[in-house]
């Protein structure tokens, strides 16, 4: 989810066109692609296309074969290593989570307009709710980016602290002062929120990387080993016993030979040497299983509301459908979740020269 993007070109032809945005997705979507590579490799075919004057499909061939050479010989490990399965790096879960917030916002205040009126009364126990809403908000996605960026104990940290923020504030609703203290139009709402998610998405990405990414450097081996374990646990959807069982036969080789070289020097990159840990034919199934859970908990919380808008004395038809219709997308997103998670897919043969990976079965 890059910020930046260079003009897209401008193609002759609608065949060339089609073909250029298969490339595009297949790059984005397949390869995990960086947005600003896929243009520039974009930019460049359509400069061939129109030196020869040839459609695209005769020049280049084959759009997902195309997009898997340029993926083979132009996507670098150091890239695949920073990202997790979505293609995002820890600071585009951030803004991303943001960018959630923001559109949910915009979309309730649509709602209530709607069903209640232009303007909107502001009380004691809606600024509670609503703050307590936001403040966990955010302390999620401190959770998301930290657990992305390996950092399980914070992620931890992070996910605590929302649960509670939530919880007081839902309970300290009950006990302020009742009644409304002032009513503020719908779309000045609304405005609020397109704030918001402007600064989402203008926002750098990478200033969010760095706060939450530290790569150990020099020769201090447990913080290697320590972030060897959180990124494989918490970017790479690891279970924690194989997690431990690939870090264990890490410090029993860096022991193994006479001499005192660092980890670093012997293992190379942290991140790299932990997606070539990750890498195999259970990647795709540890994901889905992730996933599940999460839509798991996710269709948990979205049948409490539904129960609670139910038995509410006068129920608004608005907020039923939506959750009704949220709750089918998720029960339906959770059955292909679970064939996912527990089907394996088959392991490719390594080619000569390429050993299998350490996360294929012996």
């Amino acid at each position: 989810m890059t910020k930046n993007h260079q003009p897209k070109p401008t193609w002759e032809r609608k065949g060339d066109e089609d073909w250029a945005a298969t490339v595009h997705v297949r790059l984005v979507l397949d390869h995990d692609a960086p947005s600003d590579l896929a243009d520039e490799v974009l930019a460049e075919a359509h400069q061939l296309v129109h030196e020869e004057g040839l459609p695209a499909l005769d020049l280049l061939g084959d759009p997902v074969t195309y997009a898997q050479t340029v993926a083979d010989e132009r996507i670098p490990e150091e890239h695949r290593a920073r990202i997790d399965a979505h293609g995002l790096t820890p600071g585009e879960r951030v803004s991303g989570s943001f960018l959630s917030l923001g559109f949910s916002g915009l979309l309730f205040c649509g709602l209530q307009w709607l069903s209640g009126g232009l303007w909107v009364g502001i009380g004691w126990p809606s600024l509670t709710v609503t703050s307590a809403i936001v403040l966990g908000t955010t302390l999620a996605a401190g959770a998301l980016g930290a657990h992305a960026a390996g950092r399980i104990r914070g992620s931890w940290y992070f996910a605590a602290a929302a649960a509670g923020s939530v919880c007081a504030g839902v309970g300290a609703a009950p006990l302020v002062p009742a009644g409304q203290l002032f009513a503020v139009p719908a779309p000045a709402l609304m405005l609020a929120f397109v704030a918001l998610i402007t600064a989402a998405v203008k926002f750098p990405d990478t200033t969010i990387d760095r706060w939450f990414t530290l790569t150990p450097s020099g020769p201090d081996d447990e913080a290697w080993f320590t972030r060897l374990d959180g990124l494989l646990r918490g970017r790479h959807a690891m279970p924690s016993a194989q997690a431990r069982d690939h870090v264990r036969e890490a410090r029993h080789h860096l022991a193994s030979p006479p001499g005192a070289e660092p980890a670093t020097d012997v293992f190379g990159d942290v991140e790299v040497y932990a997606l070539r840990l990750s890498e195999g034919p259970r990647r795709s199934q540890r994901f889905a299983r992730r996933e599940f859970y999460a839509s798991g908990f996710l269709a948990l919380c979205l049948t409490v509301m539904l129960i609670g808008n139910l038995t509410e004395p006068d129920p608004s038809p608005f907020w039923i459908a939506g959750n009704v219709a949220a709750l089918g997308a998720i029960l339906w997103s959770l059955r292909s979740e679970w064939h996912r998670s527990t089907t394996r897919n088959r392991p490719t043969t390594p080619s000569p020269g390429n050993p299998p990976s350490p996360d294929s079965p012996s």
